[in-house]
């Protein structure tokens, strides 16, 4: 049985880390005393996909998503451009849950979520399976 506040979900395309989500998180752990928090990406995100046409095909989308891509863009590895479209989405939206996480453990109030003892994973859902696999 759940408990009030043991599954507070945010809910945004890309996973991207703005002012209102870390507003809703700083609200989850402190208010609701959320115990595990999950950033959780999933393969084919188009978001992800938008921010990959926008680095490598010059791609500018309209204004509010490019406000998503630029958000990712600064979370993407190196990556070569001899690996298939498939295997630089996969790389991408792995790359993002962790850029997610980074930015959350940047800032004072994660640093203090995490030293409270709130647990911070990432892991990505992979739809055709149903499978979610949890990234080291």
């Amino acid at each position: 049985m759940l408990i009030f506040g043991e599954l507070f979900i945010v809910r945004v395309a890309g996973n991207v880390i703005s002012p209102e989500v870390m507003g809703s998180l700083q609200y989850a752990g402190a208010h609701l005393h959320t115990p595990l928090f999950v950033v959780l990406g999933h393969e084919g995100c188009g978001a992800v996909k938008a921010a990959l046409e926008a680095e490598y095909d010059d791609r500018e989308h309209r204004s509010h998503i490019q406000t998503l891509v630029n958000n990712i863009l600064p979370g993407f590895p190196n990556t070569h451009s001899q690996i298939s479209p498939k295997e630089r989405l996969t790389t991408a939206v792995e790359a993002h849950v962790r850029w997610s996480i980074h930015q959350i453990l940047e800032s004072p109030e994660g640093r203090d979520a995490i030293n409270s003892g709130i647990k911070l994973v990432g892991a990505v859902y992979e739809i055709a399976s149903g499978h979610v696999h949890l990234l080291s």
